[in-house]
């Protein structure tokens, strides 16, 4: 899954200095997007409204206890929420970031204003439960809004449990994650065997093989879909940083190389919600104008593939 913060490669910074402006000319600092909030879409299980930006912890919510460690995170968390956006997804394989977004959101008194999405990773259907309990308790909750088996580790045995816990109202929402093309195969049949409200997979402009079978799959079976690795690790951001942005970018709105990836993205109708992870609020702030403003139709994506494809 995709990390913002990766010292190995050029930073987002250098390549937000194209058109970070732009943005910031539309935003207030301390309560997001002023005057537009991000768009949301339906879960089709149950037609509810979900923003289409959220935000990936992989990473970068991993920090210690100090104020310095989490300033950052804090504000980024605080920027998603008055931005209009609200899904936080998490693993216990991110080791400490369910731990501090919790307490983050219950420091910014918003505990019950975020989607809380997070996952199950163990063998054995008593770990997955001990590992679910403690989710509810750093997130300090009752009920979860989704709970993933990631990356289908044991995923018969989670999916029984998770099928109780929604009929308990332990959770609303259940689904499955996985992060890599190899693995499409299986998270083929497993869609197609299982009843899911959602499935996570990688998707972007340099990895668009979901268009081709999974993404219309999961439109037919009405589930919704959540967007991992958009920028790839930050690898697209490396191949477009002496690069500008097309002026015809301006049509659906996209004013930085940022937003072009994730309105690639969401321009896809199968798309529910992109999650890219970030502990900086500039990239935040950019992550979130993607959401705001029209969306490229199909003709305009396959000129984003042409174009990028010449970079």
């Amino acid at each position: 899954m995709y990390t913002g913060e990766n010292s190995a490669r050029p930073s987002r910074r250098d390549v937000l200095q194209c058109g970070i402006g732009a943005v910031i000319a539309g935003i207030m600092p301390s309560t997001g997007i002023a005057s537009n909030k991000v768009q949301t879409r339906h879960i089709p299980s149950t037609g509810e409204a979900l923003p289409i930006i959220g935000l990936g912890t992989y990473d970068v919510f991993d920090v210690g206890d100090s104020v310095g460690d989490r300033k950052s995170r804090r504000e980024v968390l605080s920027e998603l929420l008055d931005g209009g956006a609200s899904l936080v997804d998490s693993s216990p394989m991110y080791r400490r970031a369910e731990e501090v977004s919790g307490d983050l959101a219950a420091d910014l008194r918003a505990t019950d204003q975020v989607f809380w999405a997070t996952k199950v990773w163990a063998d054995g259907a008593d770990e997955g439960r001990d590992q679910m309990d403690q989710s509810l308790r750093y997130f300090r909750t009752d009920q979860i809004d989704l709970m993933q088996v990631h990356n289908l580790r044991d995923w018969q045995v989670h999916m029984t449990t998770l099928r109780d816990w929604k009929e308990r109202g332990r959770v609303r929402y259940i689904g499955v994650t996985h992060y890599r093309v190899e693995a499409f195969e299986e998270l083929e049949k497993v869609i197609r065997s299982t009843d899911l409200d959602f499935v996570q997979l990688n998707f972007s402009i340099a990895e668009p093989e979901a268009e081709n079978r999974l993404l219309p799959l999961c439109a037919d079976r009405g589930i919704a879909t959540l967007i991992n690795r958009p920028f790839q690790r930050g690898a697209l951001f490396s191949k477009v940083k002496n690069s500008q942005l097309p002026e015809w970018a301006g049509e659906f709105s996209a004013a930085t190389w940022g937003q072009f990836f994730l309105k690639f993205i969401l321009g896809h109708p199968a798309v529910t919600c992109a999650i890219p992870a970030t502990g900086n609020m500039e990239h935040m702030v950019d992550n979130l104008a993607a959401g705001v403003g029209s969306l490229p139709d199909n003709t305009q994506r396959k000129a984003m593939v042409n174009y990028f494809s010449t970079l």
